[in-house]
């Protein structure tokens, strides 16, 4: 190299070793880094993160054979205003040459002998680019796994918080282990210790996989749902009682009418093919609310919550049942009503029509009447007779219209 070129050479190189240096200092104090240093690594990420090491280890022995070489030439150049052929050949294979010793870790083994590696060499630009490779190994091995923590921790961390409040609840209800919840605790600690430990065991094609970790919080969610239903229970108790109790005596009074009208049936309509009403509904629901009440003294709240929340589906069944039994035998009572109904209203039309001296109408009249009015009551008949009459009145309708 001449002259310029050497002190050309030398600029670059400085302005080069002041990028790499706060590189590398910047790399040492990012947090991944310090994160992956601090934990306690196992399987996948300890064995990435013991290659990251040495990569960076050996990032920064080059570093300093490399400063080492770059000071050393300029020392020598500041010592030599202007040099001579002699100097400028020596600063030449410092610049250029092969100035740099590698590490003993990176000498390959075909360059070792039984008494130990050989010495080995590499130029400036050549120790740069296995920096550059080393630092892109490490970056990316640091950025995989603090990716990993990041996309992680989050929930693991709700999961946590769902698990400690759903103990706490468990606690407060009723002081007894809770089977779900242990299980789902014992499961949530061994994936916080490998989520702690090892974030890259989760890595799936360059991707966080949170899918063991999102149905372990839901489940635990749920569960934290499910004991502050049973909490609110609790504190809602004497209030859910009485609802549910209102619905046991409405049931019980509506069997009692089932019965009446089931009876009122059976006397009063002819073969009305009725099956009979449901009984005892309402005492199988007292028996139940009082079993609930043995365990609500025994304070054994998450069971009772389950079988109080059967109570109230079965209290609104029964009830309905009872209401279905109540409609089936008044329904047969309110057509024979109805009938009745239509019947006057039949005589009414034919009145104003002029109808009332008609023998058929008149006949009719009274076989529907006696139908009607007649207990046990044939609705079957009664409705045939009904619709007689109606066809006679349209028919005399038309006779008189026609007539005009």
């Amino acid at each position: 190299m001449s002259r310029e070129g050497v002190d050309h050479a030398l600029r670059r190189l400085r302005d080069e070793r002041e990028r790499i240096s706060a590189s590398l200092v910047e790399l040492d104090q990012q947090q991944g880094i310090r994160l992956l240093k601090g934990a306690r690594l196992t399987g996948e990420t300890w064995r990435r993160w013991e290659d990251a090491q040495s990569r960076l280890t050996t990032m920064w022995l080059l570093f300093d054979a490399y400063q080492r070489v770059l000071d050393e030439a300029g020392e020598l150049r500041e010592r030599s205003p202007r040099p001579d052929v002699a100097t400028l050949t020596e600063l030449s294979g410092m610049l250029a040459g092969c100035s740099v010793e590698l590490p003993d870790g990176e000498i390959p083994l075909e360059h070792r002998t039984l008494l130990g590696p050989q010495e080995r060499r590499i130029t400036l630009d050549e120790a740069v680019a296995m920096m550059s490779d080393a630092y892109e190994f490490v970056v990316r091995e640091v950025s995989a796994a603090d990716s990993a923590w990041t996309a992680l921790l989050l929930p693991l961390e709700d999961a946590e918080e769902s698990w400690r409040t759903a103990t706490r609840l468990a606690h407060s209800l009723d002081g007894t282990r809770h089977p779900d919840l242990d299980r789902g605790g014992r499961e949530l600690t061994a994936l916080g210790r490998l989520v702690r430990t090892d974030p890259l065991s989760f890595v799936r094609n360059g991707h966080p996989d949170t899918g063991r970790l999102d149905r372990v919080r839901a489940a635990l969610t749920s569960l934290g749902d499910e004991l502050a239903g049973v909490a609110r229970m609790r504190d809602e108790y004497a209030d859910l009682v009485a609802r549910v109790t209102a619905v046991v005596e409405e049931t019980e009074q509506t069997e009692r009418r089932a019965r009446e009208a089931y009876t009122t049936a059976l006397s009063k309509i002819y073969s009305p093919n009725l099956p009979a009403p449901s009984a005892g509904l309402g005492i199988a629901l007292r028996d139940r609310l009082a079993a609930l009440e043995r365990l609500r003294e025994a304070g054994r709240w998450v069971e009772m919550a389950g079988r109080f929340a059967e109570l109230e589906r079965a209290a609104e069944e029964a009830l309905e049942r009872a209401r279905g039994d109540l409609r089936l035998s008044a329904g047969l009572l309110d057509r024979r009503g109805e009938l009745r109904g239509r019947l006057e209203a039949y005589r009414a039309k034919a009145a104003r029509l002029g109808l009332v001296e008609d023998e058929r109408l008149t006949a009719l009249d009274g076989e529907a009447r006696e139908v009607l009015w007649t207990a046990p009551c044939d609705l079957r008949r009664a409705t045939m007779v009904l619709g007689e009459f109606q066809r006679a009145i349209r028919a005399s309708e038309s006779e008189t219209g026609t007539r005009r």
